[in-house]
């Protein structure tokens, strides 16, 4: 759902970053309270994984085609604030780096894909887990439902500033059809996923998981009027952070790398509907169009699956540091703040 320039005015565009650069902020302060010691490299991390996953389209309807937008999930693992963090830095490399996503659309995608789907996933994730059963299988059920209900509630969000800002004049209501038509199809790839990332990592790390937090309580029994532990509070599995945090990473390196070449090569979702409905008559070239990995292939690497899967490693190693890097500063912003 990358809004490419040209489909949104300017001065929308120009109101739709401001939004998100205050989203971005607000997130830089959120974000102190929810990354600590352990949890900051794993912020860096979800980001270049969700980079990853992003190059994976899947079949979702005839000609049509979807992906991860991977806000459910960047909430659910590490907190909402700085689950914006993350999809905005995998946004901004993306578009920098390998066209992809307008860049006077850089603040709508923003808003869109991540904003958008962070509060609208997050708020109905809290919401499910306050009323289900107080087990790592709730948290899972609740990040397929949030994840879900995020996507065409992302598809409905860029049909608002079409409706708004959009450079063409087809009808908004034949839009709003078509897009949240096909993106309810993409939200069930999004949820599967989100579910079986979620699933693996509350497994193996259940205390790494912000929407996981206090799943591991030790649960109490009351014998003649006290309070007693009813077994040894869980410990973490043997799988350190370190650990975690190197599986992940390989297995967004393969999925970039390797598995991406097998990736749909249909339209996604907002692709099809803007050449269908004909939105996408006044879209312009990207600035960074002759980026040496633009449209995800290294420039002067004739095989394809040699050219995009360099392309890949590359976007998951950039994402990765620059993520890490961001996170890195928050959280000594923090530790300062609390020396002080």
């Amino acid at each position: 759902m990358h809004v490419p320039d040209g489909f949104i005015n300017a001065p929308v565009s120009a109101a739709a970053g401001v939004v998100a650069a205050g989203a971005v902020a607000v997130g830089l302060r959120g974000a102190r309270r929810e990354l600590d010691e352990r949890t900051a490299p794993l912020a860096g991390l979800v980001a270049a994984f969700i980079f990853a996953v992003q190059m994976l389209n899947f079949p979702v309807a005839a000609g049509t085609s979807g992906h991860l937008l991977g806000g459910a999930l960047a909430a659910i693992l590490v907190g909402p604030w700085t689950g914006v963090l993350c999809i905005a830095v995998v946004l901004l490399m993306q578009g920098i780096l390998f066209a992809d996503g307008g860049l006077t659309a850089l603040g709508v995608n923003i808003t869109v894909m991540g904003v958008v789907t962070v509060v609208v996933a997050y708020a109905l994730f809290r919401g499910l887990v306050l009323v289900l059963p107080r087990t790592r299988r709730s948290v899972t059920v609740a990040s397929f439902l949030a994840a879900l209900v995020s996507v065409p509630a992302a598809a409905a969000a860029f049909t608002l500033i079409y409706a708004i800002g959009g450079t063409t004049d087809v009808p908004v209501s034949k839009v709003l059809t078509a897009m949240v038509g096909v993106h309810v199809l993409i939200g069930i790839g999004e949820a599967v996923i989100t579910m079986l990332t979620v699933g693996a990592v509350v497994a193996v790390r259940p205390d790494l998981v912000y929407g996981a937090r206090g799943l591991t309580a030790p649960l109490k029994l009351r014998v003649d009027g006290e309070l007693i532990d009813a077994a040894p509070a869980p410990r973490p599995s043997a799988g350190s952070p370190k650990k975690l945090w190197a599986g992940g990473l390989v297995t967004a390196l393969v999925l970039a790398g390797f598995v991406s070449f097998y990736a749909s090569a249909s339209p996604d979702g907002l692709e099809k509907v803007a050449a269908d409905q004909g939105i996408d008559k006044n879209v312009e070239q990207h600035a960074a169009a002759d980026s040496p990995l633009a449209d995800y292939g290294v420039k002067g690497v004739e095989a394809p699956r040699l050219s995009g899967g360099l392309a890949g490693v590359i976007g998951v190693g950039a994402t990765l540091a620059a993520g890490t890097g961001a996170f890195w500063i928050v959280r000594r912003r923090k530790t300062a703040a609390l020396e002080a």
